[in-house]
């Protein structure tokens, strides 16, 4: 597996209006980008620390994996993502090696990148996300 660095962090929030302050206020931080990710149920705001970024994930529905983790576990780090130069290889690589996956090929993310996650039953209970640019 060829990951070449931590994309982000993705921390479950009930509110991005009520989290955003905190991390531009207190910490200093500045959020750059904030998106609809409309089929998976979930608005985002981006932050940057050095090359890696801080997604806040909010619910748009209570259906939504985000809103089911959050009854679930409250708020908090809900996912690690890696770059890899391509997803579906990733996920083709982990299969291989019987790591149970979530999906088994990639699918549209936030800012443009291909995503497939890993089921945090194979993954020593972190959900773990593989990304790479379209």
């Amino acid at each position: 597996m060829n990951i070449t660095h931590i994309e982000h962090l993705g921390i479950a929030v009930k509110s991005l209006e009520t989290a955003i302050p905190y991390y531009e206020n207190i910490l200093g931080m500045k959020c750059y980008n904030i998106e609809e990710v409309a089929d998976q149920k979930v608005k985002t705001a981006f932050f940057k620390v050095g090359q890696t970024k801080i997604e806040l994930l909010e619910p748009t529905s209570p259906e939504s994996t985000i809103a089911k983790f959050i009854e679930n576990k409250g708020e908090g780090i809900h996912h690690i993502a890696f770059a890899v130069p391509d997803t579906n290889e990733a996920l083709h690589e982990l299969e291989e090696k019987q790591v149970r996956l979530i999906d088994k090929c990639a699918r549209p993310g936030a800012e443009g990148l291909m995503i497939g996650f890993a089921h945090p039953k194979s993954t020593c209970s972190v959900l773990t996300e593989f990304c790479c640019p379209k």
